[in-house]
């Protein structure tokens, strides 16, 4: 590793270093990039630009740099944190875990470490790890920080224990920054009640000047929730609209992009294509897919197959997502990806070997001795070309809800990460769109491959829907999925408290009390309400 003494930093370090600490990365950057191509090997300069790379999302040359500074010097403990960070971000967590355990070794009470160990263990599935570590830190060590409080709160809603998420989410109101994450926390609840004492302070805190742009985003998600739980729609879309406009300059999108991906998966995906290349996948039927868009019911599906004896509910996987970028080998963001094209270059053989991959790198995820299990990966409707190729007896699940309340209930929702299509009425309404016509070409090309699950006609008859989509996935008839609300499991997704509860008909129809807002969105679908 480089040694430096505070009296011989480089000067080019310096002003990098406090540029990062200014937030102004694009000013840091170029002056580390130079730096490095005059002096290659220090290990400090590749964290520093890494650690840009990473707040820019872009994980892959985020990774090079910090392996090539592990291999240099394996001792240099902040690279390696930095790259546990990193995979956690891939959504990683048992590559992450490896290094973690690496520097607990070092220092077993590290609260930092511990703390990325306790989210990398919650994202593995393994809750009950998780929060043993988070009440360590938090009882045994004392230690108070808003993040903190978020991540054992999001863990804690994980596992169905509501009273302690929001003790610990008001907890993490209580800091001085991330606040606002807090207060979405709570609304992102739907299970949550607004005082007028919330109301006041969020009020108060989106007035103050000094509140952060991450800060004002979520509490205006906030704020429309607790404003639509009151029945002012106006001020709730409001609220909803001014939320999704910022949000929509920090996760940019290109709907034009999207559409010509759709088009050429399906020019790709033919008939004789697929005929071609019939039943070259692992032949293993334990995955069971749900896809669609998010709030479509996916994730009441997916508790309804796991209150079967024989089904093991997961998470959301990125497994598929991250052999389709695999393929893709896209060196930048402006590269040609070469998905799905080089699949027809592929030797036959590569496809059962994907597939194969696929079911060992699952493995981690499953923690009972179940023999099918569900990857619910609403964004894999866009991959089911691919799952049939490499999977051809896996079960692939569709699920429909009417448009404008899946959109609407899109639009008003504020993800984690990614789902940068959601964050305005146009985009939201032809990724919708071009989701429709994909699937049809799916259904075409591949009959009977796919089951179709719409939400209304679940909350109308449900035992009879339940009953077909038993039937599809070939599992017998069994009492605890018609009482799904009553399992048992981790449900990391937006509608986990409301799958633990009976079926209700409320979701229906709820964009209707937002109709007059919502003329861009019923312009874009055309009011296709057909499928």
């Amino acid at each position: 590793m480089n040694a430096y003494s505070k009296d011989n930093i480089p000067e080019a370090l310096i002003q990098a270093a406090k540029y990062i600490s200014e937030e102004k990365l694009k000013k840091a950057e170029p002056i580390l990039r130079d730096y490095l191509m005059e002096y290659p090997m220090d290990v400090n300069a590749m964290k520093l630009l890494a650690d840009i790379g990473i707040k820019f999302r872009a994980y892959k040359d985020a990774g090079y740099l910090l392996t090539r500074a592990l291999d240099l010097s394996p001792e240099y403990d902040p690279a390696r944190l930095s790259y546990a960070n990193l995979l956690y971000k891939r959504q990683l967590p048992f590559e992450a875990l490896k290094h973690i355990n690496i520097l607990l070794e070092k220092e077993a009470n590290n609260n930092q470490y511990l703390t990325l160990k306790a989210v990398n263990l919650a994202l593995a599935n393994q809750h009950d790890q998780a929060l043993t570590i988070f009440e360590k830190i938090i009882k045994d060590h004392g230690v108070k920080n808003n993040q903190l409080h978020l991540s054992y709160g999001h863990t804690l809603r994980a596992v169905g224990r509501l009273d302690e998420a929001i003790n610990s989410y008001k907890n993490a109101i209580s800091s001085k920054t991330g606040y606002g994450e807090a207060y979405w926390s709570l609304a992102n609840l739907k299970t949550y009640k607004f005082t007028e004492s919330d109301m006041k302070s969020l009020h108060e805190l989106l007035n103050d000047k000094d509140c952060k742009i991450d800060d004002y985003f979520h509490l205006l998600f906030a704020l429309g929730k607790a404003e639509e739980d009151a029945k002012n729609f106006e001020s709730a879309m409001a609220a909803y609209t001014k939320g999704n406009t910022i949000k929509s300059k920090q996760v940019p999108w290109d709907s034009r992009d999207f559409t010509n991906e759709c088009n050429e998966l399906i020019n790709f995906f033919t008939k004789d294509f697929i005929k071609e290349y019939e039943g070259v996948g692992d032949k293993n039927s334990d995955p069971i897919f749900v896809v669609g868009l998010p709030r479509s019911g996916s994730t009441l599906v997916e508790q309804i197959l796991s209150s079967h004896s024989l089904v093991e509910g997961t998470t959301e996987l990125q497994n598929i997502i991250a052999l389709s970028r695999k393929i893709a080998n896209k060196k930048d963001s402006s590269s040609k990806s070469e998905y799905p094209s080089a699949l027809k270059n592929m030797k036959k053989s590569e496809f059962k070997k994907m597939g194969k991959a696929y079911i060992d790198n699952t493995l981690d995820q499953r923690v009972t001795d179940k023999p099918y299990f569900i990857d619910k990966m609403p964004n894999n409707f866009v991959h089911i070309g691919l799952i049939h190729l490499i999977l051809p007896n896996a079960k692939i699940i569709d699920t429909r809800r009417n448009p404008m309340d899946c959109c609407f209930s899109c639009y008003k929702q504020l993800f984690g990460s990614g789902q940068g299509f959601t964050y305005s009425q146009n985009r939201i309404g032809n990724y919708y769109l071009d989701y429709l016509k994909l699937m049809q070409h799916w259904n075409k090309v591949l009959p009977n491959k796919v089951h179709k699950v719409v939400y209304e006609d679940m909350v109308e008859n449900t035992e009879v829907e339940i009953r077909k989509l038993l039937d599809f996935c070939e599992l017998d008839f069994e009492e605890d999925c018609l009482n799904f609300f009553k399992t048992k499991r981790t449900v990391r997704t937006p509608s986990s408290e409301q799958v633990r509860q009976p079926i209700y008909k409320k979701g229906v129809g709820q964009w209707e009390y937002f109709e007059p807002w919502l003329d861009p969105l019923k312009q874009t679908l055309n009011m296709e309400l057909k499928e």
